[in-house]
């Protein structure tokens, strides 16, 4: 676990070096950060993601959460699917860690990560696993 910690820490300071100003690094010990990764923005995974999330900013904010949407060759920092795309192929082919076309990832205050599947990601367990955090129960002096 340790060496993981020390992997994903690694790997983070190395794409702060990829990305121009909306890096990750940036948002480590002030935002959760979820990346949202697809080959193809069309997908009906990819597109019922980000349905999920949208109308959600006031939860998404309450739980500083910052969003993600990552392709191949582009990343953009928006749940909406009106965006404005930076090219990066870097950042896709770094947080990518298998073949699926759809991928979603949590990364922690700490620059951890916390979550990682294939799968749609709900609101609801995406809050519960932020709000289980304890770095997020220290926040809302939550100590159970």
């Amino acid at each position: 676990m340790k060496l993981h910690n020390i992997l994903l820490c690694s790997l983070i300071t190395f794409l702060s070096f990829q990305m121009n100003a909306q890096d990750l690094l940036k948002h480590q010990w002030k935002d959760r950060v979820l990346l949202i990764a697809t080959n193809n923005t069309n997908t009906p995974k990819f597109q019922n993601q980000l349905k999920t999330l949208q109308n959600q900013e006031k939860n998404l904010k309450y739980r500083k959460l910052i969003i993600y949407q990552i392709t191949p060759s582009y990343y953009s920092q928006r749940v909406s699917e009106e965006n404005k795309w930076t090219k990066r192929p870097e950042l896709y082919q770094k947080m990518k860690t298998n073949d699926n076309t759809f991928e979603v990832i949590l990364i922690g205050l700490d620059g951890g990560e916390k979550l990682r599947q294939n799968e749609l990601l709900t609101t609801n367990k995406l809050f519960a696993i932020i709000d289980g955090m304890p770095m997020r129960r220290a926040e809302t002096g939550n100590k159970n």
